[in-house]
């Protein structure tokens, strides 16, 4: 086969042409229903974009690295960006529910397999702890709430989100389509006003908006490139779930046409909303009247004096949580059921329910997360920054698998055994190069930082020996599994 990139010529105008039909089948793509529409994707993309990274960490990066933090997103973004166009070029060569996770096993094999699918599980087991914790920690901002404990209010969260995602596919998206509009309103009304306060140089708090409110308090480095370099780690984690929309193609019809809108729209996204809302918010205001304790957009509706300001950002803030809890729910679920077909995790994770959703494995995350209610109620001072670390460690791990399993792609194109589709990562390989530099240095970059990050790191080897050990353990029914399908697979063709 020629390493030949299809054109736009031959298939349908305005349809993005597949690749060649891959010989890779995946027993956990079998049995999930199409019910996510394109307006679900489209949505579920935004929402995996924009969270709580934005709505409440850019208070604190804003202080700590000034308005050099604009920097940090936009080349965040750029990343973010690359990872999940690689991953959508994956899904138009093979949609699968099991998206990356299935993709290391046809280019790396099971080993690779276990490894993406185990890192990602702790990478959404970890956010959905922060998740539940951040959801009781704002609940508690209402009066009405006060007095109920922080773990009564995370567990009710976990079981409200957990019985949408039980129920149907289409539940899960309603719910991403709802939370995804309420997060882009508030940011689109915010900007409207802040740009409003800028043209017409009203007052904000004793402060003029305007470059002088940069220039006059230090520049755009006040404290050195340094700090900037270091809240990195923390803006990758702000964009943590863009890969989501790539493990919702499975349960799409036409993946096609709809992944590349999608995919496509997140990079205007990230530069108007977390690039331009820095910058405005850096217009609006010094950099260091800005604090960690509170939402950055309160800050400043708060000094103009905008009634109900920080309860209204609250309630944004709090879905954006509860979002993020709903997404995790979703993909570990399809993640680790595609793992549980061929071995790597656990048998009851593959179950699927009446409504055609993979309730094993959505089970299993939420048994992690009830662990985190229990940290809530041992500790719930430091529950947040506790799981927020580890939670780095498997963003990084996914998005350092997907890069791979891109590599590999492209590797396999050129050496003519499969063919490309015509929605492609530009410029590879470099890309998914560059990019894998760069999440080691953000490995690096919190190594660097005495504290909690300096602390995850040196777990690293923790992590290692825990993949390692699990693989030992599930490697002979791995190997069973496979003769068996294989068995079954010739049997056939006879």
């Amino acid at each position: 086969m020629s390493d030949r990139t299809l054109t736009a010529a031959d298939t349908e105008p305005g349809v993005t042409a597949p690749a060649t039909a891959s010989p890779h089948v995946d027993a956990g793509d079998a049995g999930y229903s199409k019910d996510l529409k394109s307006r679900h994707v489209n949505m579920i993309a935004i929402g995996g974009a924009i969270g709580t990274g934005l709505f409440l960490g850019a208070g604190g990066r804003l202080a700590n690295a000034g308005p050099s933090l604009f920097i940090a997103y936009a080349v965040c973004g750029v990343f973010a960006f690359f990872v999940v166009r690689a991953l959508g070029e994956l899904v138009l060569y093979r949609p699968s529910s099991g998206a990356f996770v299935s993709y290391a096993r046809e280019f790396m094999g099971e080993k690779g397999a276990f490894t993406a699918g185990w890192l990602y599980f702790l990478n959404w087991a970890t956010t959905g702890i922060a998740d539940i914790t951040a959801v009781a920690t704002y609940t508690h901002y209402w009066g009405m709430f006060s007095d109920i404990p922080q773990w009564v209010l995370a567990l009710i969260a976990l079981a409200v989100v957990l019985t949408v995602n039980l129920i149907s596919v289409k539940y899960f998206g309603e719910m991403e389509f709802w939370f995804a509009i309420i997060k882009v309103g508030a940011l689109v009304l915010f900007m409207f006003i802040g740009i409003f306060l800028l043209v017409t140089q009203h007052d904000v708090g004793g402060s003029t908006p305007g470059i002088a409110n940069i220039m006059d308090n230090g520049g755009v480095f006040p404290s050195g490139v340094m700090p900037m370099l270091l809240v990195i780690q923390g803006v990758v984690f702000a964009y943590a779930s863009v890969e989501l929309c790539g493990v919702a193609a499975g349960e799409t019809k036409n993946p096609e046409k709809i992944m590349p809108k999608a995919i496509n729209s997140i990079m205007w996204r990230v530069g108007l909303f977390y690039v331009g809302s820095v910058i405005l918010l850096a217009l609006l205001l010094p950099y260091n009247a800005f604090t960690g304790d509170e939402s950055p957009f309160v800050t400043v509706l708060g000094k103009i004096g905008v009634p109900y300001a920080a309860g209204v950002m609250n309630l944004v803030v709090l879905t954006a949580a509860l979002s993020s809890l709903n997404s995790g729910l979703y993909s570990t679920g399809r993640i680790l059921r595609s793992m549980a077909m061929s071995g790597s995790a656990p048998k009851f994770t593959g179950l699927m329910n009446k409504g055609q959703v993979p309730y094993g494995g959505i089970l299993l995350t939420a048994f992690f997360c009830v662990l985190g209610v229990g940290l809530n109620f041992v500790v719930p001072a430091d529950a947040f920054e506790i799981v927020l670390n580890f939670a780095a460690i498997g963003i990084i791990g996914t998005w350092g698998m997907i890069m791979l399993c891109s590599l590999l792609f492209w590797k396999r194109a050129k050496e003519g055994k499969l063919t490309r589709p015509s929605y492609q990562l530009p410029w590879a390989p470099y890309t998914q190069i560059i990019t894998l530099l760069f999440l080691a240095s953000v490995l690096g970059l919190m190594a660097a930082e005495p504290g909690a990050g300096r602390t995850t790191v040196l777990c690293l080897p923790l992590i290692v020996a825990a993949l390692v050990g699990g693989w030992f353990v599930v490697r002979g029914k791995v190997a069973r599994i496979k003769r068996e399908t294989e068995l079954e697979r010739d049997g056939a063709k006879q």
